[in-house]
């Protein structure tokens, strides 16, 4: 038996080094098709060469290693947060953790488990998926999405809890992937609810901590910082932090043990096996994992139609160092994700290896790095970093920004850049603009014109190989699936036809097609084992969605008011005002019509009069029959003037009749 296995062993180590092989190949058979046919430096070119000898390197490495050039000490082996800042509540319940032992024998499991996804399917943002059993439930992260172009004044959308909130008894706390905002953004409201503890890496931890400072909750909620292989124990659920990769620092999946059998839930991950900072993802423990037997894979679906394998992100930081040596008698202004502490890191290196200073503009910008960088998760060489207020002591070729406003947001730095509003920087033909993000899907049209913008501004805007994806590609998603081997496959995070490519990822690498599972927010998707034996279910459905936030206002704006918005937006508004007598119901004054953003109403006398008559007609017919409800008054005016308008011009305003009694 012992020989067997070590020959299994030899054989799995010999596929692993094949398969490095093979990706290094495809690597290089790109790198061959990439031509430079105009003469120019081809960034494309020089990073997939780059990349190709790092990954061979890497790849030939068994397991990962640790990052030497930054040895780890005691200290930072300590919690971030002390317990004792963070007060138990009534509600909460106290949780044991212990380290994941590596591989464990196969065990047969007896119960059900249910997963709920009440947000972030069919949609980008709002991840929350809810995780159940008859005693237990955690809910996986609590993020927000940003409003769509026919959400009218909103300023955000979060999840709907009236589903958790149905069941806080059995509520034990928030397990968080890592720290982007469609991860983490709606604890703020939601914790002003349901009180329970948080559990997630340093750096995810700090972020979350930085929002509950700014709403004033942060005495009131229990954290826990939790390391890569620790698992903590929820009675009869077990969750292990699994290290991934993504284009945030400190991301982790998630091993959850049910009553049912093992549920990975990889949160947003891609395989980099040459990172910045850390750790490459532990493809060695995502393998005994599936050796063991894994139920089911919620995995990250976002690029599952891009084929290949997602580039590292220190190819950037190559077309940087490209960027850099060919500007180095302009200013260059750098924007990208603040959230994206690897691609700041590179920057800021790049910075200082041709001796220039560093202003970081941007209030998400400047929360960010001023967060990684007590946590010794972003090195600012002494002397790099400089205020924005010094920036005019500098000559433009020994500055950088960095700055938000990448994907074109109205109010971020680079925007108010662009239009001549930012008190401290005006853009000129000495700028080079490097746009280091992908615009994400609606905000293309922003993008687009803050780039404008820059160009009529004579800046050089440089949008080519800036920027490459936190998300798993095709071959990525393959990759893991192979390695964890689930029974079935639940895509996750993305719109449908993400999550349905990605199943078809599934079924190639051996996933039966029936157990790969297309859900919708708020269904409830059941897994029942009993033994050896594994069913699942989708029989019902519990309330899911979003809830808009209007300024200080939560959930007090429906649909219904959305739609008034859209109409009074697109058609305007008349109001009708007329006044009666008290006793007899005679008409005393008007009706006299006021409108607003219906038409320009000096250049419209004729067609307002027309609808004043229209409406002196509904009321006269009113009077004259007696008819001294006003309700019923109003209902006839706002139908007989909108009759008329669809007739004469085709148009539909907001209608508002105000009666006044004397």
């Amino acid at each position: 038996m012992k020989e067997g296995n070590n020959g299994n062993s030899n054989n799995s180590e010999k596929k692993k080094v094949e398969g490095a092989h093979r990706i290094v190949n495809v690597h290089k058979s790109q790198i061959g098709k990439s031509k430079n046919t105009d003469g120019k430096r081809n960034y494309r070119t020089a990073n997939a060469r780059a990349t190709a000898k790092q990954e061979s390197r890497m790849m030939n490495v068994p397991t990962p290693r640790k990052n030497p050039l930054r040895p780890r000490s005691r200290e930072e082996d300590k919690p971030v947060y002390s317990p004792e800042h963070f007060p138990l509540l009534t509600g909460t319940m106290e949780v044991s953790e212990s380290k994941a032992k590596g591989r464990k024998p196969k065990h047969s499991f007896q119960g059900s488990v249910k997963v709920i996804p009440l947000g972030g399917l069919d949609q980008i943002g709002m991840n929350i998926t809810a995780i159940e059993t008859e005693d237990t439930m955690i809910i996986v992260d609590c993020g927000l999405a940003f409003p769509t172009d026919d959400m009218l004044g909103i300023d955000l959308v979060i999840p709907d809890i009236s589903y958790i909130k149905s069941k806080i008894h059995k509520m034990k706390g928030f397990v968080i992937t890592h720290g982007h905002e469609d991860h983490i953004g709606a604890l703020p409201y939601v914790l002003q609810q349901i009180n329970v503890p948080i559990y997630a890496t340093k750096l995810t931890l700090a972020l979350i901590q930085r929002k509950l400072v700014e709403n004033g909750l942060d005495k009131l909620v229990k954290m826990k910082t939790m390391k890569f292989g620790q698992t903590v124990n929820f009675g009869d659920l077990k969750v292990e932090f699994v290290k991934t990769n993504h284009s945030i620092q400190d991301a982790a999946a998630l091993a959850i043990t049910t009553p049912a059998g093992v549920i990975i839930h990889t949160g947003d991950f891609k395989v980099d096996y040459t990172p910045v900072f850390g750790d490459q993802i532990d493809l060695q423990r995502f393998a005994e994992l599936g050796k063991n037997g894994v139920l089911a894979m919620l995995s990250d679906s976002t690029n599952s139609q891009k084929p290949g394998f997602t580039m590292s992100e220190k190819t950037v930081g190559r077309t940087f160092d490209l960027i850099f040596a060919e500007h180095q008698n302009s200013r260059i202004i750098v924007a990208t994700f603040a959230s994206n502490v690897d691609r700041v890191q590179q920057i800021i290196d790049t910075a200082a290896k041709y001796k220039r200073k560093v202003v970081v503009e941007g209030r998400s910008m400047v929360n960010v790095i001023s967060v990684a960088s007590e946590l010794e998760y972003i090195h600012i060489p002494e002397g790099t970093l400089i205020d924005i207020e010094n920036l005019k002591d500098y000559p433009d070729e020994q500055t950088v920004l960095i700055t938000t406003g990448s994907q074109g947001e109205s109010m971020a730095a680079l925007s108010r850049m662009a239009s001549g509003m930012h008190r401290k920087v005006s853009i000129g033909p000495n700028d080079v603009v490097v746009m280091s993000s992908h615009p994400i899907p609606g905000n293309e049209r922003a993008v687009d014109r803050v780039v404008n913008e820059l160009c009529k501004l004579h800046a050089k805007v440089i949008m080519q190989d800036t920027h490459v994806s936190g998300h798993a590609c095709a071959e990525d998603l393959k990759l893991l699936y192979s390695l964890v081997k689930p029974k079935y496959a639940v895509p996750f995070h993305g719109e449908f036809h993400h999550r349905r490519s990605a199943a078809t990822l599934a079924e190639s690498v051996g996933v039966d097609k029936d157990k790969c599972l297309m859900l919708d927010n708020g269904d409830v998707l059941e897994f029942t084992a009993n033994g050896e034996e594994v069913s699942y279910s989708i029989k019902e459905k519990v309330q899911a969605g979003g809830v808009y936030v209007d300024g200080l206002g939560i959930g007090d704006v429906g649909n219904i008011v959305l739609r008034d918005r859209q109409n009074l937006a697109q058609n305007g508004i008349i109001v009708v005002v007329l006044t009666l007598e008290k006793y007899s119901g005679h008409l005393m004054a008007g009706p006299d019509l006021i409108s607003r953003g219906f038409v320009y109403v000096r250049e419209s006398e004729d067609l307002m009069e027309e609808a004043r008559v229209a409406v002196q007609d509904v009321v006269d017919d009113c009077l004259c029959t007696h008819v001294s409800d006003w309700g019923k008054i109003k209902t006839q005016i706002k139908d007989g003037l909108s009759d008329f308008l669809w007739k004469k011009i085709k148009r539909n305003p907001v209608i508002l009749p105000v009666i006044m009694e004397v």
